[in-house]
């Protein structure tokens, strides 16, 4: 029987396999800890732009409420079908698996308001991903 002999630059497969599980469960934590800040980030953004977005059409729908006339009719509806997009938004489910589709819809809504309106919209670089904002969420100090 040949035995192998181990040259002395490497440890013993017991060590290697402790060294290992250590390390994968260290890195585990670490990616937990990590994904649960990303996570929460992430979330915070959308929920600060789904109250922009909220805010925008129940400002407008006040707006509104009283106005009779034909284009404040076709903007009464898209503010209406707007506000009704934000309250079916699962914001209590980060899994729901059209969440990012159902939230392209309320953007697309919210264009098509913002549009309407005539209401200029900014553009700035929030936390390293472009999002949208209008003038109104900073004349209107309630939203």
């Amino acid at each position: 029987m040949r035995r192998h002999r181990r040259s002395p630059g490497h440890p013993p497969a017991k060590f290697h396999g402790e060294g290992y599980q250590e390390g994968y469960e260290e890195g585990s934590s670490l990616g937990i800890v990590e994904g649960r800040q990303y996570g929460t980030l992430h979330g915070a953004k959308i929920g600060s732009e789904i109250g922009c977005y909220r805010g925008f059409a129940l400002a407008w729908k006040c707006l509104l409420h009283s106005s009779t006339g034909e284009k404040d009719s076709r903007k009464m509806k898209v503010v209406e079908a707007l506000i009704a997009l934000l309250q079916h938004f699962p914001y209590g489910d980060p899994t729901y698996e059209r969440l990012h589709e159902d939230l392209d819809r309320i953007r697309g809504k919210f264009r098509q308001l913002l549009q309407s309106s005539r209401t200029k919209m900014l553009r700035w670089q929030d936390l390293g991903s472009e999002m949208w904002a209008c003038h109104a969420c900073h004349i209107l100090p309630w939203i």
